[in-house]
């Protein structure tokens, strides 16, 4: 019996020894805490010159929020492909990684933060010189990382999100 168990807790090292050594120890709060902090600096370097950008052109409300959502994943994506192509992953491969690690956790972060910005009051119609503006888009951005952790806390936890880019560090 104790012979049977040991083989069957050994067999799967075997076949998958970089990604089965990285699930459980990463699936933390603290792991899932640094992959949100990493998109969110990504979501928010782009939201922040999506909506600088926007509302300094004096564009609408629609095209401000979807030139920061689409910055928001450009940047987002950028962070992790830097990393895993230093790590000497070719391009194409990168790309699957980034996007393998990211979708979700952006999807999530930018729904919610947009979603934030779009009920509060005001908020939309702030502008670049408003505390209004900074504030809700700051509180906005908190709510959507709280938001976000658990989700990638989850996705780590399957082998899922940032832990495919963990075995590139």
């Amino acid at each position: 019996m104790q012979h049977e168990a040991h083989a069957h807790h050994h067999e799967p090292e075997t076949h998958h020894p970089a990604t089965h050594a990285h699930h459980q120890p990463a699936a933390t709060w603290t792991m899932a805490a640094q992959a949100t902090l990493h998109c969110l600096t990504g979501c928010a370097i782009g939201e922040v010159l999506g909506m600088v950008i926007g509302t300094a052109f004096g564009w609408g409300n629609l095209p401000t929020t979807l030139l920061a959502i689409v910055l928001a994943f450009f940047f987002g994506y950028s962070l992790t492909l830097r990393g895993v192509l230093k790590a000497g992953l070719g391009l194409r491969a990168a790309v699957r990684v980034a996007l393998a690690a990211d979708t979700l956790s952006i999807a999530v972060m930018e729904l919610i933060d947009n979603g934030v910005i779009v009920l509060w009051p005001d908020a939309m119609d702030a502008e670049l010189g408003d505390l209004l503006f900074w504030g809700s888009l700051a509180i906005s951005l908190v709510i959507a990382f709280v938001v976000t952790t658990p989700v990638n806390k989850w996705m780590i936890g399957r082998g899922k999100g940032h832990a495919v880019v963990h075995q590139y560090h």
